[in-house]
């Protein structure tokens, strides 16, 4: 997987998003629904109405990485926004359990393990 400085944050767009779109799709994505710069070197997350694939997008300084995942079987436990908010922030150990195949819904952060960054939820709400 890939290495994030710990300034890097991981934005995860909430909604369905048509996996067919590659770089310059995902780009307007991120720049138009999400509000976010796509070169800023941030990680963007996207998956399919059916929870089967998901696609990451990230600018590394020289160009863009679309990078994507199909799963045999199973579906990832999508976060959702307790809010209308169209994207939500992962800290990098929670992108490596959702692409792991772990339900977010049932961890749980440890007070003294990490306070919120400005503009994440506490608790996320991950739909059966």
């Amino acid at each position: 997987m890939f290495g994030f400085g710990p300034a890097t944050r991981i934005y995860v767009a909430t909604g369905a998003t048509d996996m067919r779109k590659s770089f310059n799709g995902l780009y307007g994505l991120v720049r138009d629904t999400l509000g976010c710069d796509p070169t800023s070197g941030h990680v963007f997350l996207f998956t399919n109405a059916r929870r089967n694939r998901l696609k990451l997008l990230v600018y590394d300084g020289s160009g863009i990485w679309v990078a994507a995942k199909k799963l045999d079987g199973g579906r990832f436990r999508w976060p959702q926004s307790n809010t209308t908010a169209t994207k939500i922030i992962l800290s990098q150990e929670e992108l490596a359990l959702l692409v792991g195949g772990i339900d977010l819904q049932q961890t749980e952060r440890r007070k003294w393990y990490r306070k919120p960054l400005a503009g994440e939820p506490e608790k996320l709400r991950i739909p059966a």
